[in-house]
């Protein structure tokens, strides 16, 4: 018998359904409830390798820690990674399997991963106790409904309870709650028990009124307004959770331990990916982490970070012609700190060869790094561990290009030479030990009397974010409600709501 399950819609992109999901998980398992996430579909430059060497959206990664298990590709069948405007890399239970235009997805190919999609999902519901689903976009995407394997389409065919979740501090919630269950085809409508207010700030009291009136014009129920969280600082699906130039999350620095703030920038390249890997950084008391897109935003950084990108020849070209690269360039000269990590890492190496991603054949690189790069039609998913600066470091690897490293000094799989540091592993910076020691150099190489807090642990404060998402369902949702429409599944009687989808 399969487990119960629920699926947690969005009136738009960005409403909260990765942490309201992740939120749901964490309270669900800490009643002992055994609970997956799922994501059938993802599109995101942000993703994890599971412990399989399978690649999967990384927000996934995070709702299975949430659940207090280990992630799987099982957990998000199909991954997209945009290359450009109009076509991604289609990763299939974790693996490339090909690059395809929007219209050549949505055209066919899409149709063709239901059944393994659905598949998924049933073996997850034949294993644990519920499986907390997350759609995509909003469901009433009506020119998507007809190949959509994500949202109403996997709920239909599962026959799963839909929340939808909006988010109110955008404005126009009531009409978004209205207009995504009025644009529902009759059998898509008969699945959406209900709605769910996410970053409310101010007097519930104020809101009652119009959720009476949308539960009169709908015939279905708010089951909770969940109040604005600051500084949560979880691992985001589909782009940065802040504008660019802002400050890392919403995170409140501490004060620094020694006498000095840390100011890292990190450039914003095209297609930057896993821009999570500075998350740690900013964790630390007295560090300060920036996204900047010019020179002169780097001359006060004691750390410029050049992170990973899906498209490395297009992001180095985009560093030349905003004078980025220059900076970066007199930065190594002068003996100050760069970081390159995995696209960043082959920015700053001598030479790029590329006949797979970007089809530019070979490139000049920034020359900082002794390290030739040439591009592979496979790609490396990997899970390392390894040392450096005396610590225990681990990392997981995602890309297509192969480093051969001619000198300098070993780093993880890269090198270092003075001040610049290059690296293909994500997630090292999580590595406390290892995060701490290199935070020492760093300070060491700008001159800045920083010193790391001894006690900081990122893992745990990534768990008291979980557990501030569990609390938040647990306080401001109708959680016996919940209970009840992931055990038992879609009510009876959910009236239609005109006009419906063509």
């Amino acid at each position: 018998m399969s487990g119960g399950g629920l699926l947690v819609a969005g009136t738009t992109s960005d409403a909260g359904k990765s942490v309201v999901t992740a939120g749901i998980c964490r309270w669900l398992v800490r009643r002992g409830v055994k609970v997956a996430p799922f994501k059938g579909q993802n599109m995101s430059l942000n993703s994890f390798v599971t412990r399989e060497g399978a690649e999967i959206g990384r927000a996934q990664a995070m709702q299975a820690q949430a659940a207090r298990v280990e992630p799987t590709a099982l957990m998000n069948p199909v991954l997209l990674k945009p290359g450009s405007d109009r076509s991604s890399q289609v990763v299939l239970m974790g693996r490339p399997v090909g690059e395809l235009s929007a219209r050549g997805y949505h055209g066919g190919r899409q149709r063709e991963l239901f059944e393994p999609v659905l598949a998924c999902l049933e073996e997850l519901r034949g294993t644990y106790d519920a499986v907390i689903c997350e759609g995509a976009g909003s469901p009433a995407e009506i020119n998507l409904r007809r190949t959509d394997i994500v949202n109403m389409g996997i709920a239909r065919a599962a026959r799963l309870p839909v929340l939808v979740v909006g988010d109110i501090d955008r404005g126009g919630v009531f009409a978004q709650f209205f207009g995504t269950t009025a644009l529902l085809a009759p059998e898509d409508q008969a699945l959406v028990a209900g709605y769910l207010v996410n970053k409310f700030r101010g007097d519930v009291t104020l809101l009652e009124p119009g959720l009476d009136m949308l539960h009169g014009l709908t015939g279905r129920r708010a089951f909770g307004v969940l109040p604005y969280a600051h500084g949560l600082g979880i691992d985001e699906e589909d782009g940065l959770r802040v504008s660019l130039r802002g400050a890392v999350r919403e995170s409140v620095v501490a004060p620094p331990v020694g006498d000095d703030v840390l100011r890292v920038a990190v450039c914003a390249v095209p297609l930057m990916s896993n821009f999570t890997d500075v998350d740690a950084l900013a964790a630390e008391p007295g560090v300060v982490v920036r996204f900047v897109d010019r020179p002169e935003e780097l001359a006060d950084a004691d750390l410029v970070v050049v992170p990973g990108t899906r498209g490395t020849v297009r992001a180095l070209a985009w560093l030349r012609e905003r004078g980025l690269a220059d900076a970066l360039v007199r930065r190594a000269a002068e003996g100050r700190p760069v970081l390159g990590v995995c696209g960043g890492f082959q920015i700053l190496s001598e030479r790029i060869e590329d006949e797979v991603e970007s089809k530019a054949g070979a490139v000049d690189a920034l020359g900082l790094l002794p390290v030739r790069v040439r591009f592979a039609h496979e790609k490396t998913l990997a899970r390392p561990v390894g040392e450096a600066l005396g610590e225990r470091v681990e990392g997981y690897e995602i890309h297509h290009g192969v480093a051969e490293v001619l000198g300098g000094e070993a780093f993880l799989d890269g090198c270092r030479v003075g001040s610049v540091w290059g690296t293909h592993w994500h997630g090292s910076l999580e590595s406390d030990g290892f995060r701490r020691a290199f935070l020492r150099r760093i300070a060491a190489q700008a001159g800045r009397r920083f010193v790391p807090a001894p006690d900081t642990s990122f893992g745990a404060l990534r768990e008291e974010q979980l557990d501030r998402l569990g609390d938040l369902i647990e306080e401001h949702a109708d959680t016996d409600a919940l209970l009840r429409l992931i055990e038992q599944g879609p009510p009876d009687g959910l009236p239609f709501v005109p006009p419906g989808a063509p």
